[in-house]
């Protein structure tokens, strides 16, 4: 076995979603691997239907010594030649032992956690750049993107199942309900486009402030909170744009998957928003909490199909040159094969 993957998150996030689907396709690529992570029943089931050993560990406080331990007896047992740590929790409880280890940030990460790795992994330029400002040689970080991809045979939601008329503009929100996602702001500009709908997809600890400030807005009506869904691409599919008002955004995931779904994306211009989107030629950037500029590049999209058919097409052309899972996975391959996992 080459490759122990290490994911301490309970969540149900984008990097945890990434997870599954970055080890899924690098198994499919017939690389062994095998994955230690926190219990969570969905990702547990998910891997293990990829064929990906799984085992569970706490990665608890501090004060969890036994997860390190365990770590590295399972490692053992699987012939590890790497570990790739996600995210700190991870870090913290990635062992040392006859293998390398690779720290995976997808944030402004706490570089502590990682003294000691043989090597960091971005998955943007502007991270890779932060985390060489902070010290670590720029000779032993690369940038990795996040891969985007459309499975071809997902139809799109049925509007009718979440009450949504057919013919209703449609915005999507996808992310976590929480301050950083920006909801809010979605909400406002709803409150500016009388007769569009959307939907909110993502769970969090703002659910219940969200809910009511929807109807506080007097757009409940017009809102539906999906919770946490395992069918994105049927959602991507069913919308007429993405909405995408992040305060704080490292990368921007929903963009790239947006992207590759062929679905224009209007974003708030964070950090990985603005790294992305060629703002007025892939996708529309907007002020950071600025609900009245949000709303005024729905209504330029929906009134300017060519515009639409432009975003889309440049959309899908650069998931094709930068974010195809082909050239990710790639990438991994040859990091992985100098550490000698490969």
């Amino acid at each position: 076995m080459g490759v122990l993957h290490l994911l301490g998150t309970a969540g149900d996030g984008g990097a945890e979603t990434y997870f599954v689907d970055l080890v899924t396709a690098l198994r499919g690529d017939d690389l062994a691997q095998a994955a230690a992570i926190r219990p969570h029943a969905g990702r547990q089931a998910a891997l293990k239907a990829a064929g990906v050993p799984v085992r569970t560990l706490s990665f608890g406080g501090p004060l969890d010594f036994f997860t390190r331990t365990a770590a590295a007896g399972y490692g053992r047992v699987q012939g590890a030649k790497l570990m790739v740590a996600w995210m700190n929790r991870a870090a913290r409880h990635t062992p040392k032992g006859p293998w390398a280890r690779v720290g995976r940030l997808g944030g402004y990460y706490n570089l502590k956690y990682y003294k000691g790795f043989e090597e960091l992994v971005a998955n943007t330029e502007d991270i890779a750049e932060w985390i060489v400002a902070q010290g670590w040689p720029a000779g032993r970080v690369r940038c990795i993107p996040n891969f985007a991809a459309a499975p071809p045979d997902v139809p799109p939601v049925d509007r009718a199942s979440l009450t949504t008329p057919a013919d209703a503009p449609l915005l999507l929100a996808m992310g976590r309900l929480h301050e950083s996602k920006a909801h809010d702001v979605s909400l406002r500009a709803l409150a500016e486009l009388p007769g569009v709908y959307l939907w909110i997809a993502g769970v969090g600890p703002l659910e219940a402030k969200l809910m009511g400030m929807a109807q506080a807005l007097r757009v409940d009506q017009r809102v539906r909170f999906l919770g946490w869904r395992t069918d994105p691409s049927a959602l991507y599919r069913a919308a007429d744009l993405c909405v995408f008002p992040s305060r704080y955004e490292p990368l921007g995931n929903v963009v790239i998957q947006a992207w590759a779904h062929g679905l224009p994306v209007i974003a708030a211009a964070s950090q990985g928003p603005r790294s992305l989107i060629e703002d007025g030629r892939d996708g529309l950037l907007v002020p950071i909490d600025d609900a009245g500029a949000l709303a005024k590049g729905v209504r330029l999209l929906l009134d300017e199909p060519s515009l639409r058919a432009e975003f889309r097409t440049r959309g899908l052309a650069r998931v094709a040159a930068e974010f195809s899972q082909a050239a990710v996975v790639a990438q991994w391959r040859t990091l992985f094969a100098d550490n000698g996992a490969a």
